[in-house]
């Protein structure tokens, strides 16, 4: 019953792992495709550098989807979930909160440059999202800090315990 369960398991988290990765893949061809159209087929107006930032944060955003589906096949499907040490998950929390961030700012970015063109009372929203931005990456420090401190003491504490 355990097996099956696990292999049930494995299944459903490699179907959203890869539709993960498609939507990824196609929120990029989008951008791609947006960024090209405006390249080479319209006049280069305020909307073009507006198309590029969008499909720059697009892409980032896409990579934020990649790797929350990498996570899930290295965590889920491809590792025993027993042999988690704390700073593998602090190392992932990081890198995932990183990313998440950096979307953040850019998205931020975006609606600054929009609204800044048109109205400059449109850009108390832009300057909230980069304020988040800020406070991920200052939670982020403190986290990381205060996980290193456990980090430590536990290492110690097996030191002490252990009979080598």
């Amino acid at each position: 019953m355990r097996r099956l369960f696990e292999f049930t398991s494995a299944a459903i988290y490699t179907i959203a792992a890869i539709s993960l990765v498609l939507m990824a893949v196609s929120i990029v061809g989008y951008s791609l495709y947006t960024t090209c159209n405006i390249l080479f087929f319209q006049q280069k107006t305020v909307d073009f550098i507006f198309t590029i930032l969008q499909s720059v944060s697009s892409v980032i955003i896409s990579i934020a989807i990649i790797d929350v589906a990498k996570y899930m096949v290295e965590e889920e499907i491809l590792r025993d979930k027993e042999l988690r040490k704390p700073k593998e998950a602090r190392e992932t929390i990081t890198k995932i909160m990183v990313i998440i961030s950096i979307a953040v700012s850019m998205e931020g970015l975006v609606y600054i440059f929009k609204a800044g063109t048109k109205d400059v009372a449109l850009l108390i929203y832009p300057s909230i999202l980069i304020l988040c931005s800020v406070l991920v990456i200052i939670g982020l420090g403190i986290y990381q800090r205060l996980s290193s401190v456990i980090e430590e003491k536990d290492q110690k504490r097996h030191l002490t315990i252990s009979p080598d």
